[in-house]
């Protein structure tokens, strides 16, 4: 992100002042140093129209001119300025104007009568801040549009996969790092033998009995140690004497800070042989 010389050469300048021959000066002091893009203007009234048009990389602004002095044309800047960054380096012969004018929002000031060596060297300095502005501005866009695109395609992505998932299984299934079901797809809750309205309510199936404590007991490891797992069987004895089998497969999930934040994962009912 580093200007070249080619880079600051190659910005567009503007030039305000009421006096002829200081325009002329500075026309002929920034083209001999190889700027390419110098256009100026004697009417102070025309800057804010021109800077809308042209977006100028560089203002140097005389405060003291009729009409509408620095002051005002920089109040005009601001309050037209699309980007919040007003780039204008003040000219001035009065010591007391410095400060008002760089609290009033100018970058830098340049002090007449000119020194022309310090000319240059605010000018250059100032666009050498300038361009690395744009270029800050135009990777937050490009970092900005990057992002929003990845999210998109991931949300893509996702629903592929719970559409996938749901076509390939009977339910698809959500738990929170303690074990809360907070998104299902499917009669998974039915099945379980949890009541629906209350789902969101339970940490597991504790109030349903009958399962297969070894089975249990091996898939509650697994989850305890973060692993995922596939076409796991687990079975429960209903009230009635029926047996009913389940084959799950599962993910845990973590967020940006690898921070654990549950599980995922798919589900049948497999049917049993009496």
């Amino acid at each position: 992100m580093i200007s070249t010389p080619l880079d600051i050469h190659n910005a567009s300048v503007l030039i305000v002042d009421d006096q002829h021959a200081n325009v002329l000066m500075l026309e002929k002091l920034l083209r001999e140093s190889g700027y390419t893009r110098v256009t100026s203007t004697m009417n102070p009234t025309e800057v804010c129209a021109l800077h809308r048009n042209n977006d100028y990389d560089l203002i140097l602004l005389d405060l003291q001119m009729p009409e509408m002095d620095g002051f005002q044309v920089m109040e005009c800047l601001k309050a037209s300025g699309h980007d919040g960054y007003l780039p204008v380096i003040v000219l001035t012969a009065l010591p007391g104007h410095k400060l008002q004018a760089l609290q009033a929002g100018a970058k830098d000031f340049i002090s007449k009568p000119f020194d022309l060596v310090e000319v240059k060297t605010r000018i250059h300095n100032m666009l050498e801040v300038r361009l690395l502005y744009r270029q800050l501005e135009n990777y937050n866009k490009v970092l900005e549009q990057t992002v929003q695109e990845r999210t998109a395609e991931l949300r893509e992505s996702e629903a592929r996969y719970r559409s996938l998932t749901e076509l390939a299984s009977d339910w698809y299934w959500e738990q929170d790092e303690t074990g809360r079901f907070t998104k299902t797809s499917g009669p998974v809750l039915e099945m379980l033998g949890i009541r629906t309205e209350n789902f969101a309510d339970k940490t597991d199936d504790s109030e349903v009995t009958g399962w297969n404590e070894m089975e249990r007991a091996e898939l509650q490891a697994k989850i305890a140690d973060r692993q995922p797992f596939l076409d796991f069987v687990f079975s429960r004895v209903k009230a009635d004497g029926s047996q009913q089998k389940f084959q799950v497969s599962g993910e845990p999930m973590f967020d940006r800070c690898c921070r654990f934040i549950g599980y995922r994962g798919i589900g049948i009912a497999l049917t049993v042989k009496h």
